[in-house]
């Protein structure tokens, strides 16, 4: 690697012609305009033509803000190199959060793409660089632990699949053919956990953010939100919005919060507004939580011009946010609508028999273990049984210190109430505190790895390992060869409150449904791994003899 990878120099009083043009000229070149004001702000680009762009930026009223420019060059370069470089560099600024970029989405094209070498500039190459960017005091943190943040997973300009990138065009088109109609219209996107489905609504929806700041576009004006009753998700979305310039956090709310504001009679609906988490919305009223109408998303499509609305039915939690196809026909009625699925696993790395046993898991039967499994090294998946939470803890304790973010989560069959006491999970050689809340992120949290968090903590974020501790409401029949689901041993108050909707002899199906929903959310956490441990003694013993 040339000592010339990257030349810095002054963007307003050095001529650009100063720069040793060696990887300059002739080679597509990474460039990062920046200031270290109160404020710091920075611009990332790439260009095949260097003296042309400059002039372009020096011409631009808002990077004559920016002080100083840095080139990055190299005899290897490609401009697929460049493009990836420069994607990435925008996701671990965004991560580290000290600039406020200046980027706006130029292309909706940030589609998933194999070029030739793509590992080796997505990962040699690109720590070379950010090595020198952090010896030069232009970034701070190191590239492991940004990955590490949910701010990261969740940015806007993370490259999408085929499948998201055919999606988010299908959406904005949507969105485009709508706008204008007399009556609401409606988009459903489906998705199991991990199929990459708040990363394709924060990619677009940043997308429709710029789309409405440019002149040029059929959206441009529009006001529009993003809605997620998922307070750690609200927090990161909110996170990201103060590192990119369309975005702002009054655009990111709670549906309750969306629904009771106060909107100007001049003005009443919203244009466009995304709904992620969708499985979270009430479905029916809840005064305690200030919300009085029938359900959430029949209010946000009144309020709405065009919905665009993210759920899985497997990720239901609660009575009061139980939606069954009945329901949703019900409140589609009379509009356009269109649905659409999200398949493709991006969450677990992890082979195909794998990702089949949690399915099976979850819908109570328990196969063999399956045949690919591996013991030990980062890029293949561990699913390993426990017989004693303690060695469980200590195997997530270890992953923790090699990798970051592995952490335990429990099902909500332990007791715990809102009044800021501790509570503890306490099983033969464990007792550890749990389902604690926290201002930041609660995997992003330090002390979080002597926690147990639950289905509330973490749901719609990703660790790296993930310790699950099956509670006493999931047991095993032995004559059935099923899981056994003891509802009266599930301790979330809230979970099967009111419904009078549900036919009596359909509850306790219901509340089975939802503890396994739950389950499926936990089990699917894990990026690398997932570790078990059943309280139950008869699921244990069937745990156990998967091993025999």
């Amino acid at each position: 690697m040339t000592s010339k990878l990257i030349q810095i120099k002054k963007f307003k009083k050095e001529p650009i012609q100063e720069i040793d043009a060696t990887y300059f000229n002739n080679y597509p070149i990474v460039y990062i305009l920046y200031n270290d004001s109160k404020k710091p702000s920075a611009y990332i680009g790439q260009t095949i033509n260097m003296q042309r762009r400059m002039k372009q930026h020096l011409a631009d009223k808002n990077r004559k803000m920016l002080e100083t420019a840095l080139f990055i060059g190299n005899e290897k370069f490609n401009q697929s190199a460049t493009y990836n470089v420069e994607t990435n560099l925008i996701n671990f600024f965004i991560a580290e959060k000290k600039y406020k970029l200046q980027n706006v989405s130029q292309t909706l094209d940030n589609k998933m793409h194999d070029y030739y070498n793509k590992e080796y500039y997505d990962q040699t190459f690109f720590s070379v660089i950010w090595d020198e960017l952090r010896a030069h005091e232009i970034v701070r943190e190191s590239l492991d632990d940004l990955r590490n943040k949910d701010i990261f997973k969740l940015s806007p300009y993370k490259e999408l699949s085929a499948e998201q990138m055919d999606l988010k065009y299908q959406i904005i088109d949507y969105c485009k053919r709508h706008i204008d109609d007399e009556k609401p219209s409606i988009f459903f996107i489906e998705g199991d956990a991990g199929t990459g489905k708040s990363v394709l609504l924060s990619s677009t929806f940043n997308t429709i953010q710029d789309l409405a700041q440019d002149k040029g576009s059929k959206l441009c004006g529009t006001e529009n939100y993003l809605l997620v009753n998922h307070q750690e998700m609200l927090k990161t979305y909110k996170e990201i919005s103060e590192t990119l310039p369309n975005l702002k956090k009054k655009n990111f709310m709670k549906p309750t919060s969306f629904i009771n504001r106060n909107v100007s009679s001049e003005k009443p609906f919203a244009d466009i507004v995304f709904v992620d988490e969708a499985h979270l919305l009430l479905s029916q009223k809840d005064p305690y939580n200030n919300f009085n109408q029938d359900n959430h998303l029949e209010e946000i499509i009144k309020q709405s011009k065009i919905t665009i609305v993210v759920y899985d039915r497997k990720q239901v939690l609660k009575f009061k946010s139980y939606w069954d196809d009945s329901l949703i026909e019900h409140v589609k009625r009379g509009i356009h609508s269109e649905v659409l699925m999200l398949t493709s696993q991006f969450r677990i790395r992890a082979e195909e028999d794998i990702l089949n046993w949690m399915d099976a898991f979850t819908n109570k039967k328990v196969l063999a273990l399956p045949k690919s499994l591996t013991n030990g090294e980062k890029d293949y998946f561990e699913l390993e049984i426990f017989s004693d939470a303690g060695e469980m803890y200590k195997k997530i304790q270890q992953k923790n210190k090699k990798y970051g973010l592995s952490r335990l989560v429990s099902t909500f069959d332990y007791v715990h109430k809102k009044d800021n006491k501790d509570y503890f999970i306490e099983e033969p050689n464990f007792k550890l505190p749990w389902n604690r809340d926290y201002k930041t992120t609660w995997a992003e949290a330090k002390e979080t790895i002597n926690e147990v968090g639950s289905i509330y903590t973490i749901q719609g974020f990703d660790l790296n390992y993930v310790g699950l501790i099956l509670g006493p409401s999931v047991s095993y029949n032995f004559e059935k060869e099923e899981l056994e689901i003891i509802t009266a041993n599930y301790k979330d108050s809230e979970a099967f409150k009111g419904r009078k909707d549900i036919p009596a002899e359909r509850k306790e199906e219901v509340k089975a449904q939802i503890i396994l929903n739950s389950i499926n959310v936990l089990m699917k956490r894990g990026i690398h791994g997932l570790y078990i441990y059943a309280a139950d003694p008869k699921l244990q013993q069937k745990l156990q003899s998967l091993h025999d």
